[in-house]
């Protein structure tokens, strides 16, 4: 990977050493660690370290302090390439993932955790820089639905693999895990012995930078992390708490939104190109709220495990839409913005992630359908900062406010 390519030649190479194919690698290693992870995590932490809501709130604020310090990636760019760090950063997601079962303590489960976030949230905040450096704007929606599908392609198949083996082989928590983490690596090797490095047209920024003009896309990255951080946490463990879910049946349930995903990346790519990035959020901040206040309702009512099982799914599809947040910043965004505002979105958007998890892990004690009812006014709110967006964004028209901001032309 020492050779360097400028991207406008990449399309000289064979296909298998171009950048949309490493793209694609890495979405196929990072889920393979990190989605078997958070398969087997609520039944891990239950069963071997017998963790309550309080003690679940405490690891996935942990495990978010890392993307609340995504913005130390500006400092790591000093003196490594986007591209071998968003490499190296993967690599010790997959390590991490592999040696999880060895620490079956809470101490332990904190220190591991700890590890493979900084890898996944260092790996995220990288990918997507390169992913709007390297995918023309006109084509960025599309490819993008197709590399979430690719994601989901390969967390399906390790949910197969689970559900398949899980029971009838018998196997422990330790093999799952150190598989998975295992293959990553794999690919890790692999993209970093076949692939040259590929140099942008637009060197990127290696300073801080907060533009007053993208606000709007750090209100909304704010209001996502916040309001997803409740369905990571809580949703799963509902599931395996209220529902008593096995490793294999919170497996199939996870294998169901793969399956929906593969399907229906693609088609929200495309609704993204066609219909643009505003009507496509309002859709989800929608349906995001209708999801919240029925998921409390499961509390409020006593409503079942089909409801429930049915939420879940709806509510990956939902965020599969987060690909039209992407291509809104790519449409404002200046060329050699993408990277340092990459860390500083990534950063703003774990802000509330960092005390949300533990503050509403005693709130879930107390009541778990006020947590989602919580959810359901910030999906509200995430609507209002929807509507500001353009029907049209670019720079110079970020809000639909610009234009009433923007000075008089001179006479």
């Amino acid at each position: 990977m020492t050779r360097i390519v400028p991207l406008a030649a990449a399309g000289t190479l064979p296909v298998w050493r171009r950048p949309i194919t490493l793209l694609f690698l890495m979405a196929v290693a990072m889920p393979l660690s990190f989605a078997t992870w958070s398969a087997l995590l609520n039944n891990f932490v239950i069963e071997a370290a017998q963790f309550d809501g309080s003690d679940i709130g405490w690891l996935h604020t942990v495990r978010e302090i890392p993307g609340f310090l995504a913005i130390g990636v500006i400092l790591v760019l000093l003196v490594m390439r986007e591209q071998v760090l968003a490499l190296s950063a993967l690599a010790l997601l997959g390590a991490a993932t592999a040696v999880t079962a060895w620490f079956p303590s809470m101490a332990g489960l904190l220190i591991v955790t700890m590890l493979s976030s900084i890898g996944f949230h260092y790996y995220e905040t990288v990918n997507q820089s390169l992913q709007l450096q390297w995918l023309p704007k006109d084509r960025a929606p599309q490819m993008l639905g197709w590399l979430l599908s690719a994601a989901s392609a390969a967390t399906f198949v390790a949910y197969v693999a689970i559900v398949m083996t899980w029971e009838s082989l018998g196997l422990s928590y330790n093999t799952v895990y150190l598989a998975s983490g295992g293959l990553t690596l794999v690919i890790v090797a692999y993209c970093a012995l076949v692939f040259p490095q590929f140099e942008s047209p637009n060197p990127q920024r290696k300073s801080f930078v907060l533009r007053k003009r993208y606000w709007l896309y750090y209100a909304l990255q704010f209001m996502a992390g916040a309001r997803r951080q409740i369905f990571i946490v809580f949703a799963g463990f509902m599931m395996v708490e209220r529902f008593g879910f096995s490793v294999h049946e919170v497996t199939a349930l996870f294998l169901i939104n793969l399956v929906v995903n593969l399907v229906a990346a693609p088609l929200l790519g495309k609704m993204v190109h066609r219909y643009g990035e505003r009507p496509v959020l309002i859709f989800e901040y929608v349906g995001l709220t209708i999801v919240f206040v029925l998921y409390g309702g499961i509390y409020w009512f006593g409503w079942g495990v089909v409801l429930a099982s049915v939420l879940y799914v709806i509510d990956h599809v939902f965020f599969a839409l987060r690909l039209a947040l992407k291509t809104y910043f790519q449409k404002i965004a200046d060329p050699g913005d993408m990277a340092p505002t990459a860390a500083v979105a990534f950063t703003i958007n774990h802000i509330a992630a960092v005390f949300l998890p533990f503050l509403l892990g005693y709130l879930w004690l107390v009541s778990p359908g006020a947590v989602f009812g919580l959810a359901a006014a910030m999906a509200l709110a995430s609507l209002g900062l929807a509507l500001m967006i353009p029907r049209h964004p670019e720079p110079g028209n970020e809000t639909i406010f610009s234009q009433l901001t923007a000075p008089a032309p001179a006479e």
